[in-house]
């Protein structure tokens, strides 16, 4: 059904208007009716494009993931059954070098699918919206730093903290996982014996949050497309390899929900920094 959405108003005396101003009137609030059927039109189809993209979104997010969580799924199954096996038949089939090799890979394989959940659930917190407390980044690379992959004792990390107490207003599951992020992805792109350097500071009123490495670095036409979703560096989109390719992009997400920004760059003389940039929490109060 039509409805109003505006009124044209002519303050004059009763039969003052001549015929002419009248057809003019007329013809003004036509010109207006298609000028909003115009922008409703355009509004439509804008919310179509959006809406359309969101799903082909989601189709992408559910044949990358299918796809993805499929290999490690039966890595894990098929090592299993060897493994029962083995116990079954009663005889040392395997040696205890090739076992421990097998459970190294069902142990990989558990971590990256616990990742990739982890990555899932805060995309749908993400959507739903969170609760923002004031905490410091300090207290958040802290608790990061409990649920990173192990593998990082293979490598060298140190935490430079600042001097002054960088608050901010998160959602702290959400800067959590970001870190986390951030970090895995410096394990698993860079050599054993990588040094990972994660770097707090404040700065006129914004609270900043580098990670850095000395691996062998991301390609300057890689760094524009990585915080794409199922982009990975060096392969592309990731459909070929266990890698949904969430991780930067749901770090992009996080930092631009809450204010903030992030961006990478070439470290000297090797690697790469991530740094993410968020609004300082404002703690100044009214004094009666």
């Amino acid at each position: 059904p039509a409805s109003v959405v505006g009124v044209l108003a002519i303050v004059a005396e009763p039969d003052v208007l001549t015929h002419e101003e009248r057809t003019l009137a007329d013809a003004i609030v036509s010109e207006g009716e298609l000028a909003l059927d115009r922008a409703r039109a355009m509004e439509a189809r804008e919310e179509a494009a959006v809406l359309a993209k969101n799903e082909q979104l989601r189709a992408n997010l559910l044949r990358s993931i299918s796809h993805d969580l499929r290999t490690p799924l039966t890595s894990i199954s098929g090592n299993a059954d060897v493994l029962l096996d083995q116990g079954s038949t009663g005889t040392a089939v395997l040696d205890s070098q090739t076992r421990r090799g097998m459970l190294l890979s069902i142990r990989s394989d558990a971590q990256w699918l616990n990742a990739t959940v982890e990555n899932l659930l805060a995309i749908t917190k993400l959507e739903g919206g969170g609760m923002r407390l004031s905490t410091t980044l300090d207290d958040i690379v802290e608790e990061a730093l409990r649920h990173v992959n192990p593998a990082v004792r293979e490598h060298d990390l140190k935490v430079v903290a600042c001097d002054e107490p960088a608050l901010v207003n998160v959602d702290a599951r959400l800067m959590v996982q970001l870190v986390v992020n951030l970090v895995n992805n410096a394990i698993t792109y860079t050599p054993t014996g990588s040094h990972i350097v994660i770097s707090i500071s404040v700065d006129d009123g914004r609270v900043a949050c580098s990670v850095a490495d000395d691996g062998p670095g991301i390609a300057p036409e890689d760094r524009e497309r990585i915080f794409e979703s199922f982009y990975t560096a060096n392969h592309g989109l990731a459909d070929s390899h266990r890698s949904v390719g969430l991780g930067l992009s749901l770090c992009r997400s996080i930092a631009l929900a809450h204010g903030g920004s992030i961006e990478v760059a070439a470290a000297d003389p090797h690697g790469s920094v991530f740094t993410i940039e968020l609004p300082a929490a404002d703690v100044s109060f009214d004094k009666e």
